[in-house]
């Protein structure tokens, strides 16, 4: 994250992070007495993740968008409810 990013993982935020094949994802997470790593890897029939692959495409997300892909769903769902 330092190195790649510029970024600084000791920070409040989750990190993700898609593979080449677009059908795995690992969060990294900073608690106060560690780090917690969260992979998951979506079967054939589920598809592939929609991923950025430049860094200026990258972006922030909600706590719903990000339970939307550990679902296997995009991030951008048109027709969800819209909370203020």
């Amino acid at each position: 994250v330092r190195d790649k990013l510029s970024m600084d993982p000791d920070q409040s935020s989750l990190f993700l992070f898609c593979g080449k094949r677009c059908d795995r994802i690992k969060v990294l997470l900073r608690e106060p007495d560690g780090y917690v790593l969260l992979y998951k890897r979506l079967n054939v029939a589920q598809g592939r993740y929609r991923w950025p692959r430049k860094r200026s495409e990258a972006q922030a997300i909600t706590w719903r968008q990000l339970d939307w892909l550990l679902s296997g769903l995009d991030i951008e769902q048109p027709k969800a409810i819209q909370t203020s």
